[in-house]
């Protein structure tokens, strides 16, 4: 009877997963279909499936307690639905980003219903992590990536600045412009490295979550990634600029500038390894006392 009745719970919350998957597919894939956006989402495949891969890992902490919790379960359920009507009527006045963000984030609302209606709040409780990962399945909304975009950008203009002074090279600073003697250097929004910024923070989250238990070193843990985001972005930018003014401006304009991160993200990924290491041996001293 247990066995039946554990069948029916997974039937019906993959009934909601394959609706959810539906009311995301086409928004999702008119948002990826542009360059611009398939930079700044790259990500947004991985995420379901790392979800997947915690809620069955945890599989035995998640489901030990189950219960079907009609009330609240059924209530986000509604709201996701309703949520993503109005989408639908509204669609013609958002673009595509925002378009996106609504009907996936109504998706990710009525999912989270599904499975409290499904396996009950106990379960929901144990599982919050994994399901709560899928937020970053949810573009951000323009208006927040603008704002996120331009603290970035200034906090990584602040890094590029301090470093030409250690560095001695003669400049000049214009707001977002350093004027050198052979040419000036634009911090543009493109420099933001907002996509390396989301990957480590989604990273930091992620690691704090399956090393760390207390829940303000995860937060350190994940707080760290601005500011390292930040000087990462600033030594690319004072090493292109330095390379440019002194090697061959060309370097400004080649495959290693629009293409060349990889080796600063690896360093900022690097960054992190102390710091999560430290806290962890925190924990781990609290323990033993």
């Amino acid at each position: 009877m247990s066995k039946r009745l554990t069948d029916k719970r997974n039937l019906l919350f993959f009934g909601f997963v394959i609706a959810a998957a539906l009311m995301c597919y086409m928004p999702l894939k008119e948002l990826l279909s542009t360059t611009s956006n398939r930079e700044y989402y790259s990500h947004i495949l991985l995420i379901p499936l790392v979800s997947a891969y915690l809620l069955y890992t945890e599989r035995k902490e998640i489901y030990s307690e189950k219960s079907y919790s009609f009330a609240p379960g059924g209530a986000l359920v509604i709201t996701g639905i309703v949520l993503y009507a109005i989408g639908q009527l509204k669609a013609i006045n958002l673009n595509s980003n925002d378009y996106s963000s609504i009907s996936v984030c109504s998706a990710l609302i009525m999912l989270i219903g599904a499975f409290i209606f499904s396996y009950g709040t106990r379960a929901f409780k144990q599982a919050l992590f994994p399901l709560l990962f899928l937020v970053f399945m949810v573009p951000i909304p323009s208006f927040l990536m603008d704002k996120i975009i331009h603290f970035i950008q200034a906090g990584s203009t602040e890094f590029a600045n301090l470093l030409l002074i250690a560095s001695g090279v003669p400049f000049f600073r214009d707001g977002f412009y350093f004027h050198l003697s052979t040419m000036s250097v634009e911090v543009a929004k493109q420099c933001s490295g907002i996509r390396s910024c989301l990957a480590l923070f989604i990273t930091a989250l992620l690691a704090g979550h399956l090393f760390l238990k207390s829940g303000w070193k995860k937060t350190i843990l994940a707080a760290c990634v601005f500011p390292i985001a930040m000087f990462k972005n600033g030594v690319r930018i004072v090493t292109l600029t330095l390379l440019g003014t002194y090697v061959d401006p060309r370097i400004l304009q080649s495959d290693l500038h629009r293409e060349g991160g990889i080796p600063f993200f690896v360093v900022a990924l690097l960054m992190l390894v102390p710091i999560l290491y430290f806290l962890r041996r925190m924990e781990k001293n609290k323990e033993s006392s």
